[in-house]
């Protein structure tokens, strides 16, 4: 591996806070367990910044001058960053924890709060996001090898992942059904499957809009 593709596997912490020191404290504790970090004073200072494209979390402050925390959150999503976050806050209430949490938080932290507390879901927020990035990247891949596809292949296809026999699909298609098996082996090839639930399961994982943009 080289040592780009490392960089690019290291979670990232991004801190946003408005008091200098405890943007410090905070980026100090995640460097003594051996986390990058990066800290920022405001929300409009990281969405001006150009951010790595490596898994992490965000560790935010929900009370800050001008725009809020929950107010980034409600930006990132606009945004289709859908990062974890970890929110840190010393006038917490049920309200704002509720909306915190439809949003996507991770947790919702009343200071003072002890150091593995805060570490606990900073790992959690790592953990989801490296899952969310495995899981969009198998999408990207599922959606280019579908979109390989002849339009009688996405049929095909598409006849299979609703469950019909090769000869169910040949009649619906007007079709032999020696020629259904041939585009059948043509989608498995395509799609790199092996067998037939793996395929089902590629199926489910294309966006609707893909689906319904290839409709015959």
């Amino acid at each position: 591996m080289t040592a780009l593709a490392r960089e690019i596997d290291r979670p990232l912490v991004l801190i946003v806070d408005d008091d200098d020191d405890v943007r410090d404290s905070l980026q100090e504790l995640m460097l003594s367990v051996g986390l990058d970090a990066r800290s920022f004073a405001s929300p409009r200072e990281l969405l001006e910044s150009e951010l790595p494209e490596r898994p992490g979390c965000l560790v935010l402050d929900v009370r800050m001058p001008g725009s809020s925390g929950l107010d980034l959150q409600y930006q990132l999503a606009l945004r289709g960053n859908a990062k974890p976050i970890i929110f840190l806050t010393g006038y917490g209430d049920i309200p704002m924890t509720v909306q915190a949490m439809k949003g996507g938080a991770i947790d919702f932290l009343t200071k003072p709060f002890r150091d593995q507390t805060l570490l606990d879901a900073v790992i959690a927020g790592i953990e989801r996001d490296a899952t969310q990035r495995a899981r969009a990247q198998t999408v990207m891949q599922h959606v280019g090898r579908f979109t390989s596809l002849t339009p009688r292949e996405r049929q095909v296809l598409r006849e299979v992942a609703h469950g019909r026999l090769n000869k169910q699909i040949a009649y619906e298609l007007g079709i032999s059904e020696i020629t259904v098996k041939l585009h059948r082996s043509n989608v498995m090839r395509k799609m790199r499957t092996i067998s037939v639930g793996e395929l089902i399961r590629a199926w489910d994982t294309l966006p609707a809009d893909i689906r319904e943009r290839h409709q015959p």
